[in-house]
C-alpha cells in the first residue's frame, strides 16, 4: 500500500513550495519552487525505489524537472506519464540504459501529441503547450541524465588535497541562444532561412520558441496543427514539411565518483540569476536543510537587485505580474552518500513525491 507521509509546507502567500529535507535510497535531498506565472508551468518529481515493475529489476531514484510553456498541460502529462513510461521499458529490457530512456520520451511525446489531436478541435491551444524536461536516474553506481530543452542540472564534486568543490555541468542544453544549437537548426534546417531569428536581442526558432527541443509543441511539429483554429500568432507563414522542434534528449551517463557529493536538477529560472559555481558555492556552505529553498532564494535576490528594487518589495508582486521579474524556479538538490552506490541502499521504503502546478504537492512512502 501507498500511504501519505507528510503534507507539503507552502509559504506566505502560497507562490513558495518546499520539502527542506527527504531522504531517497541513495541519500537526501531538498526541493522548492516559487511559481511567478498566472498558473505554475513547472512540475517535478522525485521517485526513489523501484524503477521497473517487477520485484527483481533495478532500485534507485529518478529525479524529474518540467519546465512548462505555452500553458501546463504538456508539463503536467510530462509529470504524470514519463516515470511510468521508463518502469514499463525498464520492465521490458530488464534494467536503465539510453534506450530505455530513449523509449521512455518517444512514448510520453507520441502519448502527448494524440491527446493534442484528440483535443484539437475543443481545445486547439493545447497545440502550443509544450515542456523542457530534465532527467536524472541513479541506479548501480552510473548516473543517467537524458534533458530536452534548457532546464540544467550541475554536480558538486569534491577536489581531492583541497577544501574546494567544484561545479560541473552534466547536461546539455538545446536553447536558440546558444551558437551550437543555432548551427545545429541550421545544417537540420538548410533551406529554411528563417529557422532562427534575432528578435529584441533572442534568438528563437522561427522567431517563436528558445528552445529547440521539447515534449509536446505539437504546433512545430505537426503541421496539421499549424493552422485555424490555433491563434495567429503561433501560426507559421508557410507550412513546413517537416518537424521544426525534436523530442530526442541528449543523453549521457556518468560513473559515479566517491568525490560526487550532490547534485542540482533546476530550471532556468534558477540559471537565469546563478552561475554553476554560485549554486554549488551555496549548498557547499549552508547547511542542507532547507537548501533548495536558499537557492530560490538566492536567485530571487538576484532579480531584486538587477530591478533595483528590494527582496522584500518583490515578495509582495502577485502572480503574472511576478514574471516580469523572474520565472517559476524549481530545483532539486540531491545528496549523495558514496557508500550506498555501490553497496546497499540507505532507505529502502519507495518514496513517491511531486510538486508544482499551483496545487499541493504529494508525497508517498
Amino acid at each position: 500500500m501507498v500511504k501519505p507521509c507528510w503534507k507539503p509546507s507552502v509559504e506566505g502567500d502560497g507562490l513558495l513550495w518546499y520539502k527542506d529535507l527527504g531522504h531517497h535510497v541513495h541519500g537526501e535531498f531538498s526541493m522548492a519552487t516559487i511559481q511567478a506565472n498566472s498558473l505554475m508551468e513547472d512540475q517535478s518529481q522525485l521517485e526513489s525505489g523501484p524503477l521497473s515493475w517487477t520485484d527483481s529489476g533495478p532500485q534507485g531514484t529518478f529525479v524529474g524537472v518540467y519546465d512548462g510553456h505555452g500553458g501546463t498541460e504538456a508539463s503536467r502529462f510530462v509529470n504524470d506519464k514519463l516515470f511510468c513510461n521508463l518502469k514499463r521499458y525498464a520492465t521490458e529490457h530488464q534494467g536503465i540504459s539510453e534506450n530505455v530512456i530513449e523509449k521512455a520520451f518517444s512514448a510520453t511525446e507520441e502519448s502527448f501529441l494524440s491527446l493534442v489531436k484528440k483535443q484539437w478541435l475543443s481545445k486547439p491551444q493545447i497545440a502550443s503547450a509544450g515542456s523542457c524536461c530534465l532527467v536524472g536516474i541513479i541506479c548501480n553506481g552510473l548516473l543517467h541524465i537524458a534533458n530536452v530543452g534548457d532546464s540544467r542540472v550541475v554536480l558538486g564534486r569534491a577536489e581531492r588535497g583541497t577544501r574546494e568543490v567544484t561545479a560541473i555541468q552534466l547536461s546539455t542544453e538545446h536553447n536558440a541562444n546558444m551558437e551550437s544549437v543555432r548551427e545545429e537548426l541550421r545544417s537540420m534546417h538548410p533551406h529554411d532561412s528563417q529557422i532562427v531569428v534575432l528578435k529584441h536581442k533572442i534568438w528563437r526558432v522561427k522567431g517563436l520558441i528558445q528552445v529547440s527541443r521539447s515534449i509536446g509543441d505539437a504546433y512545430l511539429k505537426k503541421a496539421e496543427f499549424n493552422t485555424e483554429p490555433l491563434l495567429p500568432r503561433f501560426r507559421l507563414p508557410e507550412p513546413f514539411l517537416k518537424p521544426v522542434l525534436s523530442s530526442e534528449p541528449s543523453i549521457s551517463v556518468h560513473k559515479l565518483h566517491p568525490d560526487d557529493q550532490f547534485l542540482i536538477f533546476a530550471s532556468d529560472g534558477l540559471w537565469e540569476h546563478l552561475s554553476n559555481q554560485e549554486a554549488v558555492n551555496i549548498v557547499v556552505n549552508y547547511p542542507r536543510y532547507g537548501i533548495a529553498r536558499r537557492l530560490v532564494k538566492a536567485a530571487l535576490q538576484e532579480a531584486a537587485k538587477k530591478r533595483e528594487m528590494r527582496y522584500s518589495d518583490l515578495k509582495t508582486i502577485d502572480r503574472g505580474v511576478r514574471r516580469h521579474f523572474h520565472d517559476d524556479i524549481t530545483v532539486i538538490v540531491v545528496f549523495i552518500d558514496p557508500h550506498s552506490i555501490h553497496g546497499s541502499p540507505l532507505h529502502s521504503s519507495p518514496l513517491s513525491i511531486s510538486g508544482g502546478g499551483g496545487v499541493p504537492a504529494t508525497a508517498n512512502s
